[in-house]
């Protein structure tokens, strides 16, 4: 398994490789850093030498934080906006997953706006691990899926990429109830399709029974209600949200926003947004 992880000089950025290191046995990790520039001495030895040295204190700073085992760590540091440098290297270096550090945000929203985390959260094409607050183990993760297509690919990303550890894992599907538009555009409980329900149901049976193995201890639940609410709150009891995204792109994923994105956004545990 081959992993970027976007780092600078914060605690965010040591959380996600230590993160990393928790969930998975890379097989190779590359830090990116992308360095502020500084006009004056771009171009010269001495920045040049200042690029190097950059990268040789990541990977002393961060190698202790990952499996001894992991058979290849390197780092690569350029003058460049670091989201932008993460995004770029994802390209050229076609990881599995991008791994990127944010402050503990559930409660500061905004503040997400416009951070490297959420640019590369917004732009990247491939699997991305949001890690939000210290590293922790994780043994409860919570898989969120909205239909069959979800699920599926859940469930080959889980199977081919293990995690380090055996998780509990809880299967959850969220189905939205229809709104009595004609009178008073309130939620109507018993207008609750049944057939919504049993389709919901029989997509978390089959993912259970696809993930059954000594590797996930797994329970299914279906629930009732707006699909990034009720995530988040199921998520609080657990160390990690796995959620699969449609892949909505430009202006109407800006316009309309989606339910993983508002998972990521809201969530008060790490999250990982499968693409």
């Amino acid at each position: 398994m081959k992993i970027i992880a976007g780092v600078d000089r914060s605690d965010e950025a040591l959380a996600a490789v230590e993160q990393v290191g928790l969930l998975y046995r890379p097989d190779e990790v590359v830090f990116v850093h992308g360095v502020t520039q500084t006009a004056n001495l771009q171009g010269t030895v001495e920045f040049r030498q200042t690029l190097l040295d950059a990268g040789r204190q990541i990977v002393e700073r961060c190698r202790p934080l990952l499996p001894a085992e992991t058979p290849s760590i390197r780092a690569i540091c350029e003058a460049q906006d670091p989201a932008s440098f993460i995004l770029d290297s994802a390209a050229t270096i076609k990881p599995d997953l991008i791994a990127v550090g944010t402050r503990e945000l559930s409660r500061m929203v905004k503040a997400f706006i416009g951070s490297v985390s959420h640019r590369v959260l917004l732009h990247a094409t491939m699997p991305t691990l949001i890690v939000k607050g210290k590293a922790r183990p994780v043994t409860r993760v919570l898989i969120a899926v909205q239909g069959q297509e979800d699920a599926t690919r859940l469930q080959t990303w889980l199977t081919s990429h293990p995690f380090k550890n055996p998780v509990a894992v809880t299967i959850l599907s969220v189905v939205i109830p229809r709104h009595n538009v004609g009178e008073q555009l309130m939620v109507d409980v018993q207008d609750w399709s049944e057939q919504s329900k049993r389709d919901a149901e029989q997509v978390v049976k089959n993912t259970a029974q696809a993930l059954a193995s000594p590797r996930f201890t797994v329970t299914t639940e279906v629930r009732l209600g707006d699909p990034a609410t009720t995530v988040c709150e199921v998520g609080q009891d657990h160390d990690l949200i796995v959620v699969s995204s449609h892949g909505r792109k430009g202006l109407n994923r800006f316009m309309l926003g989606s339910v993983s994105d508002g998972i990521v956004h809201r969530a008060g545990c790490s999250v990982l947004l499968v693409r």
